[in-house]
């Protein structure tokens, strides 16, 4: 019986290099040669820990970011943006979470979609992803289309297409 499954994963080493090469950017620009601006990975808890001066040079760096990360591939939208918090002095400080997986209300939601248009596949649960399963390819593809036309907030990956 053909089936794939809806996943949310990105590449680590491709959003080690997105960031290094925004650090790499961001120090050998002009307007922040004399900055203390900082870009922190964190590869356990995929957060991301930005520190600058000011409001501009925060917004050019989370620019730099979403530039390369998309330039490596990395849908944006993975990013999850806190809000600002005041570190010592006049310095800003900005954590980023990095999305990965389906959480459950998301995948319940995805499922519940996929049922009610109302085509012959079965779709489960199951840890973080959701496997959609039917008797013809064609209802897969369906179901693909349907589900990239739908915007659930994150981004989504088919895999093991059988």
């Amino acid at each position: 019986m053909p089936s794939f499954d809806i996943v949310s994963k990105i590449d680590h080493q491709s959003l080690d290099n997105a960031i290094n090469v925004a650090r790499k950017e961001i120090l050998n620009r002009y307007d922040f040669h004399d900055s203390k601006s900082a870009i922190d990975l964190d590869k356990n808890s995929l957060s991301i820990t930005l520190t600058t001066e000011n409001d501009m040079r925060l917004n050019a760096i989370i620019d730099a970011i979403r530039s390369r990360m998309i330039k490596q591939r990395i849908d944006p939208a993975c990013l999850d943006f806190g809000k600002d918090q005041y570190a010592s002095g006049n310095m800003i400080r900005k954590e980023i979470k990095v999305k990965e997986g389906l959480d459950q209300d998301t995948a319940r939601k995805m499922v519940r979609t996929i049922k009610d248009i109302k085509l012959k596949v079965q779709a489960q649960v199951m840890a973080d992803q959701v496997r959609v399963t039917a008797k013809k390819i064609d209802e897969l593809q369906a179901v693909i289309a349907f589900v990239r036309s739908n915007d659930f907030g994150i981004p989504l990956q088919f895999v093991n297409m059988k």
